[in-house]
């Protein structure tokens, strides 16, 4: 890759937007669903799948059914966009509110 376009990739990454919002991984298998938020939505699928293929999950439920049930039972589902305009204390009270609201709505545990 030349400089210029390296620089430009770069740049490109930096001004990426993200999108907080709030999230759900759903095991077809069982029924059960887990309810979490993530600062960029974009990129927590990955990472939540990479934890888990490998067995480092920390949330010993989930990684029991991924373990039990393989990757092809579970759903990634975006449930909430939140908009960017909000300061990053305000942003994280907001999803923790939201997280919680659909925690209940769904019967789902925490992520």
């Amino acid at each position: 890759m030349k400089r210029d376009d390296r620089k430009a990739a770069v740049a490109a990454y930096k001004e990426q937007k993200t999108v907080a919002g709030i999230f759900a991984l759903r095991c077809a298998a069982t029924g059960q669903v887990w309810v979490g938020q993530a600062p960029n939505l974009a990129t927590i699928q990955n990472r939540l799948w990479f934890t888990l293929r490998f067995g480092n999950d920390p949330h010993r439920d989930l990684q029991e059914a991924w373990n039990a049930h393989g990757a092809d039972s579970f759903a990634f589902e975006e449930l909430e966009l939140l908009k960017d305009e909000e300061s990053p204390n305000i942003r994280r009270a907001f999803l923790s509110e939201r997280q919680a609201h659909w925690q209940t709505k769904l019967g789902a545990e925490t992520i």
